[in-house]
């Protein structure tokens, strides 16, 4: 079984989970820019942190055979602050340019706040502009419905803003026909804390099917691990489906979603 993990925060985990991912048969991984567990507080910083994203992270994959792509932004947790996040979104188009940049994410929303919105449309702006693949971070808990709702009809007034070209992360079951309904894509993110366990996933995959969804771990510095994929699929294979809808589930769908992107390398008949 090969899997694709769709977002993993690589920069958190350690070589020990590169050595797991690659016994367990993951190929790729794709790492959007994220939270670094406290706020940074200059550009610079940021600057740094997008080199390690695009020059190191990649080479480390690589000793293990799994090919690393990442995404550029700065976070929904950090957009408060607008002046310095406009100032970091002033250096994203360097590294667009960047061989294993898909586009522009985790974008989106943390506590729906104007500012927080302010920051988000001059993302999504700044990727239709640029023509990038855009992957989307909803809220978390108590805040994910009305964020999710806020950010699909910030894309979907968007009129260069193409569904097929969005990926809506973290959905779950009060969410999803949000993202499902305008066309996106959708993710399930098996983050059993605070987002989705193997079971539920599962369950979501039986309720809603195979098309234009994929599953992903998001491990971070929390309570995650890359072993929520593989823990997905064999629930996901316990109750029955076909070897062709788990494959399509868990590889087909990543590679045909991220092949929309000419810097994706990895097709779904890759070996």
């Amino acid at each position: 079984m090969r899997y694709i993990d769709p977002h993993i925060h690589c920069i958190s985990r350690t070589t020990d989970d590169y050595i797991f991912m690659a016994r367990a048969g993951v190929v790729a991984v794709s790492e959007p820019a994220f939270w670094a567990g406290f706020d940074r507080t200059t550009v610079e910083s940021f600057y740094d942190y997008f080199r390690h994203l695009t020059d190191y992270e990649p080479l480390r994959a690589a000793k293990y055979g799994i090919q690393h792509y990442s995404w550029m932004c700065i976070n929904a947790k950090e957009a408060e602050n607008v002046t310095l996040s406009r100032e970091v979104i002033k250096i994203i188009p360097e590294f667009l340019d960047r061989p294993t940049v898909l586009g522009i994410g985790e974008i989106g929303l943390n506590k729906n706040t104007r500012n927080e919105i302010t920051i988000f449309e001059e993302h999504v702006d700044l990727a239709a502009r640029t023509n990038q693949l855009i992957l989307i971070h909803t809220p978390h808990l108590e805040d994910k419905h009305k964020g999710t709702a806020i950010i699909t009809s910030i894309l979907k007034n968007d009129k260069r803003i193409k569904p097929e070209r969005v990926l809506i992360d973290h959905c779950e079951e009060q969410t999803i026909r949000l993202a499902r309904d305008a066309g996106f894509w959708c993710g399930l993110t098996i983050y059993p804390v605070s987002k989705v366990t193997p079971q539920r996933g599962a369950d979501l995959l039986e309720i809603y099917g195979t098309d234009k969804i994929m599953v992903n771990s998001a491990s971070d510095w929390g309570e995650s691990g890359p072993q929520y994929l593989m823990d997905t699929c064999l629930e996901y294979t316990r109750r029955g489906h076909a070897r062709a809808d788990i494959e399509k589930v868990f590889f087909d769908n990543p590679a045909r979603f991220f092949a929309q992107s000419p810097k994706w390398k990895l097709d779904a008949n890759s070996a």
